[in-house]
């Protein structure tokens, strides 16, 4: 129990415990002013009935409020669930949009990378090509040599 609830519990007691042992004070009639009218009533009981009919305000006041906070916090909760969901989906939307861009990207590098290779294969095959026509003309060119040297050589000897 709350140290509040427990203090106005023995005030509560301590009040009727005051009543109860001078209840002949509060049942003495006493004659009192309304302002327009005089009665004979006993203040005492006058007085009480005043203290409960305050508490008993007191107490709807407060489950009021306690009502009000409750529902309140009930209607927060349900925001912060329905800002979160929102939340959520944009943030899986985001997922999604960046999968699709990095997707695109990927495919995007491997056309380019295919691109370059089909590039870099068909400048392979030309310098080869390049090469062998180079090595044959020179094979032509040494053969000839050879030819010429040969031709010499027998043109030397003979």
């Amino acid at each position: 129990m709350k140290i509040r609830t427990l203090f106005l519990l023995i005030i509560v007691a301590a009040i009727a415990a005051f009543a109860t042992l001078n209840w002949n004070a509060f049942m003495t009639p006493t004659t009192l002013s309304l302002g327009f009218a005089t009665v004979q009533a006993p203040l005492g009981l006058i007085m009480l009935g005043l203290l409960v009919f305050l508490t008993g305000l007191f107490l709807v006041f407060v489950v009021y409020l306690q009502t009000s906070v409750l529902l309140e916090t009930r209607r927060h909760t349900r925001e912060l669930q329905a800002n979160k969901e929102l939340a959520n989906q944009a943030e899986a939307s985001r997922f999604t949009e960046l999968r699709g861009f990095l997707e695109a990207e990927l495919k995007r590098q491997a056309d380019l990378d295919a691109e370059s290779r089909e590039a870099l294969l068909a400048r392979l095959d030309q310098l080869d090509r390049d090469l062998r026509a180079m090595v044959e003309e020179s094979t032509n060119t040494l053969s000839a040599y050879i030819g010429e040297l040969e031709d010499r050589v027998e043109k030397g000897t003979s």
